[in-house]
């Protein structure tokens, strides 16, 4: 006899390991940029020695940014003479090298990783960062043995992390000014400012690592802004503070900005977008978390008494006035981030070493008389209770 209500084919799911991920080249990397944090004395030795490794052992084409050879260290040291004359140099805002990199490597703190990021506004190579700023939670890498672990990289036996990126597009009112952009190259290389004539609009975008950041700027009134998500009209974000406003953060940011100001921290493989207000006037205005590929749509409410202001990864920071308006979605351009042992390991490391995550003095355990003794007050006091509960009478006496 056939099932009168036979199953469905059950859906099969897979949710990748993402310790899965690794570095896979098409052919050899032949060209890297490296970038070092600039007007840093104590990473030029460690620059030079990257330098050398990577022209004179791997026979490989070196790029950098102009200024980081406009340092009097470097230009008065004699012996760096003839592998500076081999670099190439590009300038940020004016020089496109977007599609001449293979690899990436970030020689500082996590703000040049950030620098990295903002260079390509398409498709990131794989970035390899060293920690030697201050805080380190993107840069998994130490230096001391860089040469084998520079090998490892090209040789293709690394794990990588994709950390997303959102998508940024700026509009705004021209407002009957004219907008200069230098060599008709703007935003590290992509066209800045495309005009609508029909409409009479400013359009910028930007790939953005950590965090859109939205505050009321210098003014003394209530930051008053409307946020949208997928067309429709979830809150109003109203602040009192200085910095009040609001956060739109990656998974990777929100280990930044965002955890200062009370957010959860998000592993970088989770695919979401964070909402978190700055010094809401709320007190029930918690952190959210949204589904990556959702589209956040953000403007001046029209009650708002002033304008605000908005940065990204804490640059290019601009006012933005009635009628203008910020949209961020995720970015279809990851940045591929390589690891020391994999995503998971790596990031829990950087929690604990970083921010000390959960950190705190140990309870004494007990010594072994103590113990017993414990043990039989704990019996005693079982005991006592097993009698049964104790009947109160009306007048409180037991």
């Amino acid at each position: 006899m056939s099932d009168p209500c036979p199953r469905r084919n059950a859906w099969k799911g897979h949710i990748q390991d993402p310790a899965s991920q690794r570095l896979t080249w098409n052919k050899s990397p032949k060209s890297v940029l490296v970038i070092k944090k600039i007007r840093d004395a104590s990473l030029l030795q460690p620059f030079k020695e990257l330098c050398v490794y990577l022209m004179e052992e791997n026979n490989m084409i070196v790029y950098v940014e102009k200024k980081v050879l406009e340092d009097p260290a470097i230009v008065s040291d004699d012996r760096f003479g003839p592998v500076k004359r081999k670099f190439c140099t590009f300038r940020e805002d004016y020089d496109d090298i977007s599609n001449q990199i293979d690899l990436i490597i970030c020689l500082g703190g996590d703000g040049t990783l950030l620098y990295a990021s903002s260079l390509f506004q398409g498709s990131v190579p794989p970035v390899m960062a060293f920690h030697l700023g201050s805080l380190g939670f993107l840069t998994p890498f130490n230096f001391e043995n860089f040469q084998s672990q520079v090998t490892q990289v090209i040789q293709g036996n690394a794990a990588v992390v994709l950390r997303s990126r959102l998508k940024v597009r700026v509009v705004k009112e021209l407002r009957g000014k004219k907008v200069a952009v230098p060599n008709g190259i703007s935003e590290n290389g992509v066209l800045a400012a495309a005009l609508d004539a029909e409409v009479g609009k400013q359009v910028m975008q930007y790939q953005v690592l950590n965090e859109v950041v939205i505050d009321r700027g210098p003014s003394s009134y209530l930051s008053n802004v409307d946020v949208y998500l997928d067309g429709h009209l979830i809150t109003t974000v109203q602040g009192d503070a200085c910095p009040a406003g609001v956060i739109v953060s990656t998974p990777t940011g929100s280990t930044a900005y965002a955890a200062a100001a009370g957010a959860s921290m998000i592993h970088p493989n989770v695919p979401a977008i964070m909402l978190t207000p700055i010094c809401p006037h709320s007190l029930s205005f918690r952190p959210i978390v949204v589904p990556a590929g959702v589209e956040l749509k953000i403007m001046l409410s029209p009650e708002a008494r002033n304008t605000v202001w908005v940065s990204f990864d804490g640059r290019k920071r601009q006012e933005v006035r009635h009628g203008d308006s910020i949209s961020i979605t995720t970015s279809r351009y990851p940045l591929p981030s390589i690891c020391v042992r994999d995503p998971v390991s790596d990031w829990f490391e950087s929690l604990a070493q970083c921010l000390h995550w959960n950190v705190r003095k140990k309870q004494a355990h007990f010594a072994e008389d103590e113990e017993d003794a414990h043990e039989e007050d704990g019996a005693g006091r079982a005991g006592s209770q097993a009698c049964g509960p104790a009947v109160c009478t009306r007048d409180g006496r037991t």
